[in-house]
């Protein structure tokens, strides 16, 4: 197939199935290397569209695209939302029968699945198959865990380095939202895929609204929060299990709906928890960081750190399952002294317990910041922000700065000279002039920079270069003994005469709550939002699948926005594909209707179905039309059906027979008449066609 007609499915797929008419960020460039058969490391945050990097190409590959993938939960989770799509998809675990594995082997075999999700521990169970007859793709998902460098290390993950010498011709792409320099050469490195091409995506989230507050009286903020904030989803993330129950617990009794999730509960009551926030049942979670990974919830609408985390990669995945569908969200940070102490704790005897400690400290210097966080977040990952983001908490309120320049080129300078191989300690020692053995021993004295800023304290040396390391002029370089390093920042600040903005040392930071936090009013039940929002949730309800799976809450917003009031219309929703349309299009059409009602009489355009009733009267098929119109036959079809039960002159037996009319009567009976379709194509076995049931319903109803 030729490139231009490759371009050209690739976007009617993006559009059928995943309901949007163009790519985001990278997506494209990506998915053409994919395609074109080369590696791929992917870093692109949370919420920025990863999945759809490998799901789109699947649909072109011929064979199927093996995706690894470290928990059950998010397994299921973006298997259930393929299959919403409707795109053949399943996982391979141990929580299935020998029986119900080998139906999936055999369905790999005969090319009926698409993409198909699978643990590092059971690929044993798929060794027949691991062969490039069967796998056109591998994708490697939260690829961070397979390094030790990685804040969540995973010994299962690094046995994945034997899937590439077994597929040596299929490309592979390793995908995760966190991972600085060292990890993204370590999963490189044990992936064998040194020769990957690289795509980092910007980190920047700027939906979120970070801030950060001091650990004293959390409940009281916590549940002051939470009341401004009604109908929202959120996750409350604590270091231990005693803390997500007793945060529960004091939740529940201000009246809050909440529950605990953490490794000590058995699998079912887990289980449970997750699925009932999922489902919208449950929309406070207090957790341990083990909840959340992986999981497409898309409206989850805040998160907040009931303790400091252990690193700044964590801390940036944890945040952004808030906001995923781009809507505003809020990330608030609690932190005290005790985290501190319990973190460094939790650290001590590991294996590499100098590079967890230097990440707390790197942490808890993001808590102490005085300078934007944000900037602070994406110079952590090698990104440099030059503006303040104006959506953080000092951003919004400012401390007093002084001009710092001279300070900022005595440090950086002194990190020079010590040829970027020192840590923090012994560079403020250098500038200090201090004569400790360390630096004797090594020849420091010697240095120009030697004892340049002996008039600062250590203490204030200290509160300087934690501004600088957060303004992205240095930074720690973890693998490298937490040397400091200048960075491209640094050279125009040491040659070329930029200013650096520094804060005077306080003993303690005080960062004041925003004043201006606007208040989150509740939806009135008369609005349409809340109509949408209640029409998804009973359909999500019927289809036992979570309410997000219907549509996002940034397709319904959109929805809100725009009112389609027909087919024609409400395709060109973003998040709106064909078989959504064709699936839940007349329900939400009909709300809208009815919302209007006398405030609005006809639609913005004409009723795209009559446009059809003419040409049907013309006497074209339903193939001319579709073509005429460039509308899917599908779309025809339910405008049949619209026209009939409106008692236009359609023979509508020229499109469905009796005995399918007869049919769908009876399961309508014992189905109890549900509003959507997909029960009566689950009841048929998936056996008959949207529109054949569309059709005979129109009959049935009309009856």
């Amino acid at each position: 197939m030729q490139l231009p007609d490759i371009q050209k499915d690739l976007y009617a797929n993006l559009k059928t199935y995943f309901g949007y008419d163009s790519y985001r960020a990278q997506q494209k460039d990506i998915v053409e290397t994919l395609l074109g058969k080369k590696d791929c490391l992917v870093i692109m945050p949370t919420g920025g569209g990863k999945s759809i990097c490998f799901q789109l190409p699947a649909l072109t590959f011929k064979g199927l695209t093996l995706v690894i993938s470290p928990l059950i939960a998010l397994m299921k989770d973006q298997v259930d939302g393929l299959n919403a799509n409707g795109i053949a998809a399943s996982f391979f675990n141990s929580s299935q029968g020998h029986a119900e594995q080998q139906q999936i082997i055999d369905q790999i075999v005969t090319k009926k699945l698409k993409l198909l999700y699978v643990a590092p521990e059971s690929l044993s169970g798929l060794q027949n198959i691991l062969k490039e007859t069967y796998i056109s793709c591998v994708a490697i998902d939260e690829a961070h865990c397979i390094s030790s460098w990685g804040h969540d290390f995973r010994p299962s993950y690094q046995q994945l380095g034997f899937l590439k010498s077994t597929l040596p011709n299929t490309p592979f792409i390793a995908l995760t939202a966190t991972a600085d320099k060292a990890t993204r050469d370590d999963i490189l490195k044990q992936l064998q895929i040194e020769n990957a091409e690289q795509f980092i995506s910007s980190f920047d989230r700027k939906n979120i609204a970070l801030e950060v507050r001091s650990g004293s009286n959390r409940i009281s903020q916590i549940v002051s929060f939470i009341k401004k904030r009604p109908n929202q989803s959120g996750i409350i993330y604590c270091l231990s299990r005693k803390a997500t129950e007793q945060l529960a617990d004091k939740l529940k009794k201000n009246g809050i709906s909440a529950k605990a999730y953490h490794a000590g509960l058995n699998f079912e009551e887990r289980n449970k928890v997750q699925e009932d926030f999922i489902f919208d049942k449950t929309p406070i979670v207090c957790a341990t960081v083990a909840f959340g990974m992986g999981i497409d919830k898309s409206n989850v609408r805040w998160v907040i750190h009931y303790n400091m985390p252990k690193n700044i990669e964590g801390y940036y995945q944890e945040i952004g399952r808030a906001g995923r569908d781009g809507l505003k969200s809020q990330a608030l940070l609690f932190h005290s002294y005790a985290d501190v102490i319990q973190l460094r704790n939790f650290a001590n005897g590991t294996s590499n317990e100098e590079v967890q400690v230097a990440k707390i400290e790197r942490m808890k210097q993001f808590a102490e910041a005085t300078t934007c966080r944000r900037k602070i977040l994406l110079s952590y990952f090698g990104e440099l922000l030059a503006e303040n983001c104006g959506n953080c908490d000092v951003c919004k309120n400012p401390p007093q700065f002084f001009d710092g320049t001279i300070i900022a080129q005595k440090a950086l300078s002194a990190i020079y000279r010590l040829n970027e191989r020192e840590a923090a300690g012994m560079v403020i020692d250098v500038l200090r002039g201090s004569q400790n053995a360390n630096i004797l021993d090594k020849g420091y004295t010697q240095i120009k920079t030697f004892g340049i800023g002996k008039d600062i304290s250590w203490k204030d040396w200290q509160h300087f270069i934690v501004q600088l390391i957060n303004q992205g002029y240095c930074e720690i370089a973890f693998h490298k003994n937490n040397a400091l390093q200048l960075t491209e920042f640094s050279k125009k600040v040491l040659f070329q005469g930029a200013k650096v903005l520094l804060t005077k040392p306080v003993d303690v930071v005080e960062v004041k709550t925003s004043e201006k936090e606007k208040r989150v009013k509740s939806t009135k039940s008369s609005g349409l939002f809340e109509r949408l929002r209640q029409l998804r949730y009973r359909i999500a309800l019927e289809e036992n699948i979570p309410a997000y799976l219907v549509f996002s809450d940034a397709t319904l917003k959109e929805i809100e926005r725009e009112r389609p009031m027909s087919e024609d219309d409400f395709i060109k929703i973003n998040g709106v594909g064909q078989r959504k349309l064709e699936v839940y299009g007349d329900e939400f059409i009909a709300e809208i209707l009815d919302f209007v009602g006398t405030k609005r009489k006809k639609a913005k355009k004409t009723d795209t179905h009559l446009v059809t009733y003419e040409l049907y009267k013309q006497g074209l098929s339903i193939n001319e039309i579709s073509e005429k119109r460039q509308l899917k036959s599908q779309t025809i079809y339910s405008h049949i059906a619209k026209l009939y039960k409106d008692g236009k002159a359609i023979n509508i037996y020229d499109f469905v027979t009796k005995s399918e009319v007869a049919a769908v009567k009876k399961a309508r009976k014992e189905l109890e008449a549900p509003a959507a379709l997909k029960p009566y194509f689950d009841y048929f076995n998936e056996q008959m066609d949207y529109f054949k049931i569309r059709l005979a319903l129109s009959v049935v109803e009309k009856e």
